[in-house]
């Protein structure tokens, strides 16, 4: 007897996802809710109204609000949607994502975060000119303003109108108030973030964090407990992925390249799934490219480390990025699991199966960008379909608010200040306010262009992977050799900013007019140019981030020896004599030094990576 899979469409109403009343009592009171706690927090930052009360919450945030703060920032729509979808193709290979920022967290504990707050910087931009010069400091802003609005807004606002159509049964062409649904819940997602942000500043996103975190994570740990129960435990979930061949194995539309075995599905080193499509790369070119990519967004990308500058002294600076590696410890178990289990779930004919001709169809996601949300509207109840999709819309918003206030912050000090250095702290927080208005009608406009990737979590990856090099390697080069100096980080910015963009665009450029097909595919490989650039700058993008590093700080080291320039006084404090200079500073004792708790962090991932390699 064959057996295929295949997935139940909605094509008609007794097909369509009904959300009943409850669940959409629980959204609406929600929002209402995220919007009068930005409100509040903008009435009690009232009578401070300058700016480090806008931008950097008084600089008074402690390490428990700046672990969760940063993890809420880092946690989106994205994260829910995009590891589920390639844990369903891939296994646990994209739980490294999650893991091995635990270890670029700790060098931000250890080495980044001191320096930053001994000049009490309002930016990374205006750091990146007290240790380089003013040109730096303006390529950084730059990049970081239009990363800012782009990935984190965009892709944020894009993903959580889809899900929505999906979970509430509603196609996105279809028109809501004289627009397609999928455009009526972008604005709406993008207005509502904006509210609350332009009202209470960081404080607001602070907050709002906090509590859309809890609230997430409640909707993601629900999921997953329903779903490893429904699978029937762990041993079921091994026993099933080891006798099972893929669900999307075989299938019309499929290409070749798809595994045909998911017994190495709980492992965290193993082969792609389909070595054939852009995004699904070998383990180890992670193990090259993450650090690449991580540390400039978790020690370089102001969307993040404004948290870590807004802290209340070096000590709580230092322990927030520590308590935040500790929670990226559950993204694997409660984001990326659940792809693996909807995996099984099919493989086990949980959601239904007919026989036509013989043939036995299972009934599972078709598309592996449906995999979250169809264990939403399949496994969960009345309620919590509604509590899940308050869950869904919280990582958005507070992804939006956090880039938001960041934007806000960059153009306020980084473009306008500059210009005009006359501007008083409360004309400083009305231009904050009019870039966050500005900044959240960009990103409404640019969010649909996401739709042409193949997944949403590669178009982001690819993104960073081309920005992320020549930030990395000026900010570590800059932080540990004195010689390094400001015209060649200088140029070495820029250079990398053109190999990042020449890079983008031949992506771009074999998206749109090349394809994504197996034709596609045959002719990019038949052509001699096109094949070198498809398989140095675009299939591996993680290779081409390490490779674009290693260009970057040979750019820079050659250059700051031919350019030498006198280290300038101010920069002095920004650069460590040695590697264990940073380990050397006074801190408290047992669990409360840094250094036996970044020891305990390290080892815990190590320990983690030895079980599930």
């Amino acid at each position: 007897m064959n057996i295929i899979w295949a997935q139940v469409i909605p094509t008609s109403a007794s097909t369509s996802i009904q959300v009943s009343g409850l669940d959409l009592g629980i959204i609406i009171v929600y929002l209402l809710g995220i919007v009068g706690i930005g409100f509040l927090a903008g009435f009690i930052r009232k009578k401070g109204g300058d700016g480090v009360h806008y931008f950097l919450a008084d600089n008074s945030l402690t390490w428990p609000v700046i672990g969760l703060a940063m993890f809420a920032a880092n946690i989106s729509t994205v994260h829910l949607v995009s590891l589920s979808q390639t844990a369903y193709t891939s296994g646990l290979l994209y739980g490294n994502y999650e893991w091995m920022a635990g270890f670029t967290l700790i060098l931000l504990s250890l080495f980044f975060a001191p320096l930053y707050l001994r000049t009490r910087v309002p930016t990374l931009p205006d750091y990146l000119e007290k240790r380089y010069n003013r040109g730096c400091r303006d390529m950084l802003a730059f990049v970081s303003l239009i990363s800012a609005i782009v990935i984190h807004i965009g892709v944020a606002l894009f993903t959580a109108s889809t899900v929505l159509c999906f979970i509430l049964g509603i196609p996105e062409t279809v028109n809501i108030l004289g627009i397609n649904a999928l455009m009526f819940f972008i604005i709406a997602l993008g207005v509502l973030t904006g509210i609350y942000t332009v009202a209470g500043g960081l404080l607001a996103v602070v907050w709002t964090e906090s509590i859309q975190t809890i609230l997430l994570l409640a909707g993601a740990i629900s999921i997953t407990l329903i779903g490893f129960n429904a699978v029937g435990g762990w041993d079921s979930l091994q026993h099933t992925l080891a006798t099972a061949p893929h669900p999307l194995a075989g299938m019309e539309g499929v290409k070749e390249g798809i595994q045909l075995s998911t017994q190495s599905f709980l492992n965290m080193a193993h082969a792609s799934v389909d070595k054939t499509v852009i995004g699904n790369i070998p383990w180890y070119s992670i193990l090259l490219g993450y650090p690449v990519i991580g540390i400039w967004y978790w020690c370089c990308d102001q969307t993040i480390v404004q948290r870590v500058l807004a802290a209340k002294d070096e000590k709580h600076a230092r322990l927030g990025p520590l308590f935040c590696a500790f929670i990226k410890i559950f993204p694997v178990f409660f984001f990326v699991i659940p792809g693996i289990i909807c995996v099984a779930l099919v493989q086990q004919g949980y959601f239904g199966k007919e026989t036509i001709d013989g043939t036995v169809r299972m009934i599972g996601p078709i598309k592996s960008a449906d995999t979250y949300p169809f264990l939403i509207t399949h496994l969960l109840p009345v309620g919590f379909k509604g509590l899940v999709t308050a869950a869904m819309l919280a990582a958005a918003m507070q992804t939006c608010s956090a880039a938001l206030n960041s934007a806000a912050t960059l153009f306020s000090y980084d473009i306008w200040k500059r210009w005009n250095p006359a501007t008083s702290d409360q004309q400083l927080v009305q231009i904050g306010r009019w870039t966050t208005v500005c900044a959240t009608i960009l990103a409404i406009v640019l969010s649909p262009v996401f739709g042409h990737y193949e997944t949403i979590f590669q178009g982001v990856q690819i993104m960073v992977s081309y920005i992320a090099p020549p930030i990395t390697a000026v900010f570590l080069v800059g932080v540990f050799w004195k010689k390094a100096g400001g015209r060649a980080a200088f140029l070495t910015m820029v250079i990398g900013a053109g190999m990042g963009a020449l890079c983008f665009f031949f992506d771009f450029f074999r998206t749109y007019f090349v394809g994504e097909g197996p034709i596609a595919q045959q002719t990019i490989h038949n052509s001699f140019i096109w094949g070198l650039i498809y398989k140095y700058a675009i299939h591996d993008f993680m290779l081409t981030a390490f490779g674009m590093f290693c260009i970057c700080i040979l750019i820079q080291i050659i250059a700051s020896l031919i350019l030498a320039e006198p280290l300038k006084e101010e920069a002095k404090p920004l650069i460590w004599e040695s590697w264990l200079e940073p380990l050397q500073a006074k801190s408290g004792s047992g669990l409360s030094d840094y250094r036996v708790i970044s020891a305990v962090v390290f080892l815990t991932f190590v320990a983690l990576y030895w079980i599930f390699w």
